[in-house]
C-alpha cells in the first residue's frame, strides 16, 4: 500500500532542479529518473521508503511513497522540494550572477534533514575523482543497503544504517577502492551517527561547525553535507576540485584560487551556495579545462 501528498508552489515547479544534487553519479541506487518521473530512497527514522515524484502540472509536484517511512517522508516533502527556502536579502549585483537569477528565478535549495545519509557520500568524494567517489557508494551501497519497497526501478537500494555503516570490514572498503583514511572516517562519523542527526537542530552555520569537528571532516565536507541535509544557501563548498576555477572563469574570465574565490563572493553572504547554484543550473557556468584529468588510483591493485 501507498501513501500520496501533493506539494503546490506559488510559481513553476521544478523538483529536479531542486533534487538534482541528492544524486550521486548516474549509477546511484537510491536516486533514480524514469520517464520524467524521480524516484527516490531514504532510511528515515521511521523506516525505510521509496518515494516517487512527478511534476503533475505546472506548480503542482505529486509524491508516491512505500514502505514504514512512507508517511514521515510525505511530511518532509515541503522541506525537501524547498518549499520553506527563504531567498529573502538576495539581489545580487554581479551581472553575470543576475542574470543567472533572472534566467532562474524558481531556483529552490531543499533539505533532507537527513544528515548522515549526506556525510557517507560525501566523506566518499574527500580528495578523489567524482568518478571513483560515485562507483564506491555504488558498490558500498548496493551490497549493504536493503531493497527498496514498494514497486521500486530494479536495483534501487535503501541506503545502510549507521550500524551497518560502522560494521563494514575494511576489506570490503578496500574493495570499493577507499583509502584507510576515508573508511576511518566514515566509520567514525557512523559511529556517531545520534550525534550528528541532532546537528539538524542548529542553525546551519553552527551546524557546520560542529561537523568539522569530527575527525576527517574539513570544511568542504561539511558544507556539501549542510548543501543537502538543511538547505544551507551560504554553505560554499572551499577546497572544491574545480568550483574556484568555474567561478572565477564564469565571472571574471580566468582561473582563481579559493581564497580570491571568498573574497569574491563576500557580498552575496548569507547566499554563496545559491549564487554558486545559479550559475551552474542557469548555464552560465564556464569551465575550461587545462591538462589532463586527475588520475584515478587503483587501491584494489595493492
Amino acid at each position: 500500500m501507498s501513501s500520496h501528498a501533493s506539494v503546490t508552489f506559488s510559481g513553476p515547479a521544478s523538483p529536479a532542479m531542486t533534487l538534482s544534487p541528492q544524486r550521486r553519479g548516474p549509477g546511484d541506487p537510491c536516486y533514480r529518473t524514469v520517464d520524467g518521473a524521480i524516484w527516490k530512497t531514504s532510511l528515515l527514522p521511521s523506516g525505510p521508503v521509496t518515494a516517487r515524484i512527478v511534476t503533475s502540472a505546472r506548480s503542482i509536484v505529486e509524491c508516491e511513497a512505500w514502505g514504514a517511512g512512507a508517511s514521515e517522508f510525505l511530511d518532509r516533502l515541503p522541506a525537501l522540494l524547498g518549499v520553506d527556502d527563504d531567498p529573502s536579502g538576495f539581489a545580487p549585483e554581479e551581472p553575470t550572477i543576475a542574470a543567472a537569477h533572472r534566467r532562474v528565478p524558481h531556483l529552490r535549495l531543499g533539505r533532507t534533514g537527513q544528515v548522515l545519509e549526506a556525510l557517507v557520500p560525501a566523506v566518499l568524494e574527500q580528495r578523489v575523482a567524482g568518478k571513483d567517489a560515485f562507483r564506491a557508494w555504488r558498490l558500498l551501497v548496493t551490497k549493504f543497503g536493503a531493497p527498496a519497497p514498494g514497486p521500486a526501478p530494479d536495483r534501487m537500494r535503501v541506503p545502510p544504517s549507521a550500524d551497518v555503516w560502522r560494521r563494514i570490514p575494511s576489506w570490503e572498503f578496500h574493495l570499493a577502492n577507499v583509502d584507510p583514511g576515508r573508511a576511518r572516517t566514515l566509520v567514525g562519523c557512523a559511529q556517531r551517527a545520534d550525534a550528528v542527526e541532532r546537528l539538524s537542530t542548529r542553525p546551519p552555520e553552527a551546524a557546520r561547525t560542529a561537523l568539522m569537528t569530527l575527525p576527517g571532516v574539513g570544511i568542504w565536507t561539511a558544507a556539501e553535507v549542510a548543501q543537502r541535509a538543511w538547505g544551507d544557501a551560504d554553505a560554499l563548498s572551499i577546497g572544491d576540485y574545480h568550483l574556484s576555477n568555474v567561478v572565477g572563469s564564469t565571472l571574471l574570465g580566468h582561473r582563481i584560487d579559493d581564497e580570491e574565490m571568498i573574497r569574491l563572493l563576500e557580498p552575496l553572504r548569507p547566499h554563496r551556495f545559491r549564487a554558486v547554484r545559479l550559475l551552474e543550473v542557469s548555464g552560465l557556468a564556464r569551465n575550461p579545462r587545462f591538462g589532463a584529468r586527475m588520475a584515478i588510483p587503483n587501491l584494489r591493485a595493492l
